[in-house]
C-alpha cells in the first residue's frame, strides 16, 4: 500500500469514536502522524489502538485555549501540521423551531461551526508559515436540504459549509486549501442515537438504499487531505448515498 500522508502531520477533532476515529486510523495508516482530539476521553482507546503514530488529546473544540493549544502542541510535538480535519460535532435536541431552547441552539452552534471556525483560525497561521495546508471539513447533507426538528444542527452544518467555501477564498493563493465533506446517513453515535421513525424517512429517501460506514467518509477525507486532491479548494462534497441527488 502506498503511504499517501507520509510524513505529514495532520490532527483530528471529534476523533474518539464514528468518522472521527475511522479518519485518525486511516491517516495514520497511510504514515501521517496524528493528534487525535476529543472530548469525551476514548481518543485514548483510539490511540492506544492505532500505535505511537496517534497522539490522544482532550479538546473542548468550543473553547479558544484548548483549540490553540491542540494546534500548537501538534507543531511542538511533530514539527509542523499539515492537515486539520475539523470533524467534532453533536446533533443536538429534537425540536421544532419555536419549541428549541436556546441553550440547546447555543451549544449545537458552539460545537458544530465554532469549533470549526476555531480550528482554522488556530491552525492556518501554522500552514502558512510552511506556505502549504489541507482543511477538510465535516459538513453534512443538512447543510443543503432541511431536517426538520433539528434547527441547531442544521444552521450549524450549513454555516459549516459557508465558512468552508470563505475561507478557501481567503487562503487558496496562500497555498491552503479548504474543502467540506458533506455526510449524510452514516453508522455513528449520532445515528444510533436518531429516532427510529427520523432514520427510516432518511434512509428511504437514500438511493443506495443503506446507511454508510465511518471508513467510506474517512476514504474521502484521506482524498481531500492528501495531494491527489491537490487542484480542489472550496468544494462541497455529499457523501451520501444519492440522498440529495433527487
Amino acid at each position: 500500500m502506498s503511504l499517501r500522508l507520509a510524513n505529514k502531520v495532520a490532527i483530528v477533532t471529534g476523533a474518539g469514536s464514528g468518522i472521527g476515529a475511522a479518519i485518525a486510523q486511516l491517516f495514520c495508516a497511510h504514515g501521517a502522524m496524528v493528534v487525535a482530539a476529543d472530548v469525551s476521553g476514548r481518543q485514548e482507546e483510539v490511540a492506544r489502538q492505532i500505535g505511537p503514530a496517534c497522539h490522544p488529546l482532550h479538546v473542548d473544540v468550543a473553547k479558544a485555549s484548548d483549540v490553540k493549544a491542540m494546534c500548537d502542541l501538534a507543531v511542538s510535538k511533530f514539527g509542523r501540521l499539515d492537515i486539520l480535519c475539523n470533524n467534532a460535532g453533536i446533533a443536538g435536541a429534537i425540536a421544532l423551531t419555536a419549541d428549541q431552547s436556546e441553550d440547546a441552539f447555543d451549544q449545537a452552534i458552539a460545537v458544530n461551526l465554532r469549533g470549526v471556525f476555531l480550528g482554522m483560525k488556530f491552525a492556518i497561521p501554522h500552514m502558512l508559515k510552511q506556505g502549504k495546508g489541507s482543511i477538510v471539513n465535516t459538513s453534512s447533507m443538512a447543510a443543503i436540504v432541511a431536517f426538520p426538528t433539528l434547527p441547531g444542527y442544521t444552521a450549524s452544518k450549513g454555516g459549516v459549509a459557508a465558512l468552508t467555501r470563505v475561507t478557501a477564498a481567503e487562503y487558496a493563493a496562500k497555498g491552503i486549501r479548504v474543502n467540506a465533506m458533506l455526510p449524510g446517513v452514516v453508522d455513528t453515535g449520532i445515528t444510533q442515537a436518531t429516532p427510529k421513525e427520523f432514520l427510516q424517512r432518511a434512509l428511504d429517501a437514500t438511493l443506495l438504499g443503506r446507511i454508510g460506514t465511518p471508513k467510506e467518509v474517512a476514504d474521502l477525507a484521506l482524498f481531500l487531505a492528501g495531494d491527489e486532491s491537490s487542484f480542489i479548494t472550496g468544494a462541497l462534497i455529499p457523501i451520501d448515498g444519492g440522498y440529495t441527488l433527487v
